[in-house]
């Protein structure tokens, strides 16, 4: 693996682990190899539901949602995760197809840490994974 490509190591000094939440397989697989193709661990969830309970069990270094999941939408993901102490400081990349400023406007009123549309660049995708985990490890712990 290049510098390029990899990955800040999570607060435990381990490789950093990101839960993709996304309906489509197709879109939830391209995502997956993204980030795992530049040093992410990966682990995966199709709605909202199960996001929200493999958080709690995994506590990753960041969640990557679609906006539009089913059951659990994303900006409700994103609430109860902030309503947590122990999900909420976990940082939240969220992606949505609705290019109207209403639905990034309620995912960061949720929560959310960024909002990306679709469809995102890999590279994009990539860069704000890598900050927000970056930018967690920063942050001091709070109690």
């Amino acid at each position: 693996m290049t510098t390029a490509q990899s990955a800040p190591s999570s607060s435990s000094g381990t490789t950093p682990v990101v839960l993709v939440v996304e309906d489509d397989p197709d879109t939830r697989r391209f995502y997956s190899s993204a980030l795992a193709s530049h040093g992410f661990q990966i682990d995966q969830a199709h709605n909202g539901y199960q996001a929200l309970e493999k958080a709690l069990v995994l506590l990753p270094d960041l969640i990557l949602t679609d906006i539009a999941v089913p059951g659990l939408d994303g900006i409700e993901l994103c609430r109860r995760l902030r309503a947590d102490t122990r999900t909420r400081e976990i940082p939240v990349l969220a992606v949505t197809g609705y290019d109207n400023r209403h639905y990034p406007d309620r995912a960061m009123i949720a929560g959310a840490d960024h909002v990306l549309i679709k469809p995102c660049d890999p590279e994009v995708l990539i860069s704000e994974a890598r900050r927000l985990v970056e930018k967690r490890q920063e942050r001091p712990v709070s109690t």
